[in-house]
């Protein structure tokens, strides 16, 4: 999995040196091409149409070495600080343009854009679907003549189009728009696939829209299954469109969006695309100064993100595998996981449970640990990762280490929701463990 940052509220566009010196200061390895922060969709609804600022656009569009040249400066610092670009953002309009040459404008900036992000090193470029002024029956296929045109320029320069679920606004609320229902967006994709005659397009899935919109994130990745090549992490309050940090828009101690759903369809579909940390409205809310520590921050957050949809592609991994630990932790692996990924037996420091059955697993001392085949991975099923993992390496084990984490496991919500009922008292009181 490719973890991403925008540079969006963290790099200047005229002056990109410190935001770039912060990203790659907080480890992130690759940052988002985002060309529309060069060409903003305000930008392009103020250009009139006998305006000359159109004409240098179209000037543009057949001289794409006019971009690359606008955007330079921020690829040259990425170079230096050692950070790629795999995937870009192509400008867009606004979601209630009024523009009546919309598909000519989009169409050539478009192009322009795919030859860029190829010059610049990338193999995905997100494409938003056509929609506005377009009628509801005619939308497949306005975007059809538009996607297959691109998949030409695509093709000529070994580019992957992305289509992005959209909101579109009804009276001042966002309701879901082209490409919200994963099950459309997926016969779109598959039939320009098949019209491209090779597999030229595919999906980004924007979290922060499918919040918005109230949308099961479990069943949305579920119809895409292998067609989502990329996934936005943002948050937001499920009416704003912002681009928050992650579990940073809470209520009650609660987040806005639903996490668990997305975790567990992106383990489920052993996603391995690319992660992009969206957090431009908290980076611009931030002052300048505290960026470095924000970003630090975030790629904490992605890093995160990446161990709990990676997890069962980490259990899956290794043939044979033994836990360690005999606590809740144990117990919820054994109903998550044990029938799939199966263990050989548990241990625990506590001598105490030595031989004693835990969940259908015998339990065992640590040094039993030392006998393994080396292809036999150790799962700690403990929240003291770190002091675990440094007892096994003193002891000369040398296997692989799995830390496992039963926090997105739907057994784990339900059993502590039952449990915290049954232990309140007569007074309406919580009572601890």
């Amino acid at each position: 999995m490719n973890i991403i940052c925008t540079p969006a509220g963290i790099v200047g566009r005229e002056n990109p040196r410190q935001g770039v010196l912060d990203i790659a200061a907080a480890e992130f390895g690759d940052i988002l091409l985002d060309l529309s922060l060069y060409c903003t969709c305000t930008e392009l609804e103020n250009i009139e149409k006998e305006n000359v600022d159109k004409e240098s656009l179209i000037k543009v569009s057949e001289h794409p070495e006019k971009m690359h040249e606008i955007i330079q400066p921020f690829l040259e610092q990425c170079k230096k600080n050692g950070i790629t670009t795999s995937v870009a953002y192509a400008p867009y309009l606004m979601w209630n343009t009024k523009r009546k040459d919309s598909r000519e404008i989009m169409t050539r900036l478009s192009e322009v854009s795919i030859r860029t992000a190829a010059q610049s090193g990338c193999h995905y470029i997100v494409i938003r679907p056509l929609s506005a002024g377009i009628p509801k029956k005619d939308l497949w296929e306005a975007n059809r003549e538009y996607y297959l045109k691109l998949a030409e320029t695509a093709k000529a320069n070994d580019m992957m189009i992305l289509l992005e679920n959209q909101c579109k606004d009804i009276g001042g609320h966002l309701v879901r728009g082209v490409c919200s229902d994963a099950r459309d967006a997926s016969r779109w994709i598959d039939q320009l696939n098949s019209q491209a005659g090779e597999e030229r397009f595919g999906f980004c899935m924007d979290v922060g829209g499918c919040s918005i919109c109230g949308q099961n994130m479990y069943d949305f990745i579920m119809a895409l299954g292998d067609r989502l090549k990329a996934v936005i992490l943002r948050e937001n309050d499920g009416c704003h469109d912002s681009a928050l940090l992650p579990f940073t828009c809470a209520v009650q101690g609660r987040s806005q969006t639903d996490w668990l759903n997305l975790i567990r369809g992106l383990r489920e579909i052993f996603f391995d695309g690319q992660l992009i940390m969206d957090i431009k409205d908290t980076a611009a809310a931030f002052s300048p100064v505290l960026h470095s520590g924000l970003l630090k921050m975030a790629k904490s957050v992605a890093d995160y993100f990446q161990w709990q949809i990676e997890m069962e592609y980490v259990l899956k991994k290794y043939p044979v595998r033994v836990l360690f630990g005999a606590g809740n932790m144990c117990r919820n692996y054994m109903k998550c996981y044990g029938e799939k990924y199966p263990p050989l037996y548990t241990c625990d420091n506590n001598r105490k449970r030595w031989g004693e059955r835990f969940c259908g697993l015998l339990v065992k001392e640590p040094t039993c640990l030392q006998k393994l085949e080396q292809n036999c991975a150790i799962v700690i099923c403990n929240i003291y990762y770190r002091e675990i993992e440094k007892q096994l390496k003193e002891m000369n084990i040398r296997n692989p280490i799995v830390y496992f984490n039963d926090e997105y496991m739907p057994s784990f919500y339900y059993d502590r929701l039952k449990r915290d009922w049954l232990l309140e008292d007569n007074d309406g009181d919580w009572r601890t463990e």
